[in-house]
């Protein structure tokens, strides 16, 4: 996607982001951009997919997939001001 800054030129920050995903990130969390651990010399210890499935398994009770809740047609609906009665 390409975004227009306040000049008129145009960036494509998804291209951006994978042209650097694999630069170390600036830091102290030995990362890449991508959050992939690096270990010495920069090379791929662990893949981010690697890290937030070991978080899943060591905290089950984290939830995975966030699911909003339903509003049903009798609630009041909120407003700017506040609740709105119709």
């Amino acid at each position: 996607m390409a975004y227009r800054t306040m000049q008129g030129r145009e960036i494509d920050l998804e291209k951006l982001m994978r042209q650097h995903e694999l630069t170390p990130a600036i830091g102290n969390m030995k990362v890449n951009a991508r959050g992939d651990e690096l270990g010495q010399n920069g090379k791929i210890v662990r893949t981010r997919e690697e890290v937030v499935a070991e978080y899943y398994e060591d905290n089950p009770n984290a939830r995975q997939h966030f699911s909003p809740p339903k509003q049903t047609n009798n609630q009041p609906k909120k407003t700017k001001w506040g609740l709105n009665e119709s």
